[in-house]
């Protein structure tokens, strides 16, 4: 008992994609419903313990769940000393090191996510889900999440990010891409940030990082937005493939709905960063006052798209 919770290692057919229904042959299965006292052996799962993740109460809960007899709760409280610029806040749950899949191999991801009350609405950095880059021991630099779910004021959004790009195309006068994907350049750090998907609530201010446009990342809009985080359970699936030279491909979809198709330079490839990606959800923030909670539920991870996608039908080969 570990900070008042529980630390424990334990579309129609009309509509097609190229994407493989199976891909990348060398991924496992995984599979965890959150059901008992810990995590599953079948869901390769655990808990992190280092500075950060102390701020992090991990609950194995029965009475708010989507299926079955349970599901994570994942809270964070204020932890960072004022002192400490860069120090976040975080409850996350990672995959195994030994069951992670290489960087340049395909992979499906589902998982259900709820928001517990009050949901967070002010301008502050809230990620509920991450999938990176292993980083080796002694490299340069600090490496965001190559895909990124994110909470900004209350709303909803997906970024992609990848190394830094010299621009080729120019911003609206309106302040949106006349042609290209709204980003975030970042060249200080060898970086940009793409954002590729928002809520309905969405409005032109709330991007207002994302104020440049790029060619190098393409964004396929299937006509659906994010759903509402204050609208109950949200069951997210996700195909990702990085591929910083310009073969990254990731697929976002919503309750069974598809919401994006990515595609062009998604991730990094310094010098030092490892041969593995690798998932990691539960709240995540810079340092805060406040208590924040994450309910998760029916995770699950395979090369084949029909174990994961179960509210719709895969896309066609």
């Amino acid at each position: 008992m570990t900070n008042g919770g529980i630390r424990m290692a334990s579309l129609a057919a009309a509509f097609c994609l190229a994407v493989p229904a199976e891909a990348g042959g060398g991924s496992q299965v995984l599979v965890d419903g959150f059901d008992g006292p810990g995590f599953s052996e079948s869901g390769g799962l655990y808990y992190k313990e280092n500075f950060e993740q102390s701020a992090g109460i991990v609950e194995f809960q029965k009475e708010v769940v989507r299926n079955g007899g349970g599901a994570l709760k994942l809270s964070v409280k204020p932890l960072c000393p004022a002192s400490k610029t860069s120090c976040s806040e975080r409850a996350e749950i990672w995959e195994k090191t030994d069951l992670r899949v290489p960087y340049d191999e395909g992979v499906w991801y589902g998982f259900a996510v709820k928001f517990g009350d009050p949901i967070p609405d002010d301008d502050h950095r809230y990620l509920i889900a991450q999938w990176k880059r292993e980083i080796d021991a002694g490299a340069d630099g600090d490496f965001s999440p190559f895909l990124a779910l994110r909470l900004r004021q209350g709303k909803l959004f997906a970024t992609v990010e990848t190394n830094y790009v010299s621009p080729t195309v120019q911003a609206a006068s309106a302040g949106g891409c006349a042609s290209g994907t709204p980003v975030w350049f970042r060249p200080e750090t060898n970086q940009m940030r793409a954002l590729v998907a928002t809520d309905a609530a969405w409005l032109p201010e709330d991007g207002d990082l994302y104020g440049a446009c790029t060619d190098a990342i393409s964004v396929t809009d299937h006509g659906n937005k994010l759903p509402a985080p204050n609208s109950g359970w949200i069951d997210f699936v996700v195909f990702t493939k990085p591929g910083p030279d310009g073969s990254g491909h990731v697929e976002l979809f919503a309750n069974g709905k598809p919401i994006v198709t990515v595609k062009g330079r998604i991730g990094h490839a310094d010098p030092g960063l490892g041969k593995n990606q690798y998932f990691k959800f539960g709240p995540y923030r810079a340092a805060h006052t406040t208590d924040w909670t994450m309910y998760y539920d029916d995770f699950r991870r395979s090369p084949n798209c029909a174990d994961v996608l179960h509210d719709g039908p895969c896309p066609a080969d």
